[in-house]
């Protein structure tokens, strides 16, 4: 098969378009035909991106961790999924990725695609919909009523949380935004949200860094932040007598099929930046890192 592989540790210039062994798949599992595959750019900084679970290095790699695709065969006691079924899903951090003609998953991680989207829209949705999902509703817990501060909102996993907390009745904090159900809209360019924001029930931070840092304050007592571009030190928290967390997103197939349901009700739309045929997946790569995409990077596979 036909393979985005890096051989050497670094970023978008390592990787190479190139002939790779097809994957096995073991007890469980499923063998996925990609048509579509979107990408995290970071993802390259990461350790899982370059070894298993142990640490033991594995490269060459394939990176990409997000899929939508056909079963092309599974193994044994794989009861999820059947062959041509049309799947999408998040894959295991420490194994090889999508970005390649076949790849292997567990089967049980993989959740029926959208009926109402094609594979290239279908394949932008795992990490950043499930990233956004866990963070509101199992982290922070939102419910109708609350106000919620998404810091990146037009980010991949921004764009999720706004349509999300719309969906839950949350008041969140352009137009692209209110397209999606944002209620206020805080241009990071030109003004400072802390001047203009206080008493949030949560803040989901995207962004990290100085702008992590300056988010504590904006909520009120007891109220929760959940970040995942940045540590939450409960040293902190309490300075601000809040709660923080820093989540890690988990493959969940019960909440796929669930943001599916609602993107085949018409409530919730993917958002995709711009889309590049697998030989060029380091354009991808190289794009992503220049920042402020409006919504997924993907690679089709299939044409």
């Amino acid at each position: 098969m036909k393979a985005l592989r890096s051989h050497v540790r670094g970023g978008p210039e390592t990787l190479v378009y190139e002939d790779s062994p097809e994957p096995p798949i073991a007890a469980g599992e499923a063998l996925i035909r990609v048509h579509a595959a979107a990408i995290t750019p970071t993802e390259l900084t990461w350790n899982s991106t370059w070894t298993d679970s142990n640490g033991k290095d594995r490269r060459p790699i394939v990176p990409s961790f997000e899929v939508s695709g056909t079963v092309e065969r599974v193994g044994d006691g794989a009861v999820d999924v059947r062959r041509d079924d049309p799947v999408y899903g998040l894959l295991n951090f420490w194994r090889d990725g999508a970005a390649a003609e076949f790849v292997a998953a567990r089967a049980a991680d993989l959740a029926p695609k959208p009926r109402s989207l094609d594979h290239v829209h279908s394949a932008a949705v795992p990490l950043s919909g499930l990233t956004a999902w866990q963070a509101l509703f199992d982290h922070a817990g939102v419910a109708l009523g609350d106000r919620v501060l998404i810091q990146g909102a037009a980010g991949g996993v921004g764009t999720f949380a706004v349509q999300f907390a719309h969906i839950r009745g949350a008041q969140r904090n352009t137009a692209f935004l209110k397209e999606l159900g944002a209620d206020e809209v805080v241009d990071y360019s030109s003004a400072r949200f802390e001047d203009g924001i206080r008493g949030v029930d949560a803040v989901i931070d995207t962004v990290g860094g100085e702008t992590l840092e300056r988010s504590w304050g904006v909520l009120r007592p007891n109220g929760m932040l959940v970040t995942i571009a940045g540590d939450a030190p409960e040293a902190i928290a309490a300075k601000y007598s809040v709660r923080g967390v820093s989540m890690l997103v988990q493959p969940n197939r019960a909440q796929l099929i669930e943001i599916a349901n609602l993107i085949d009700a018409g409530r919730v739309r993917p958002i995709v930046d711009a889309v590049y045929p697998l030989p060029r997946g380091r354009d991808a790569y190289e794009r992503g890192l220049l920042g402020h995409t409006r919504g997924k990077l993907v690679l089709q596979v299939v044409q």
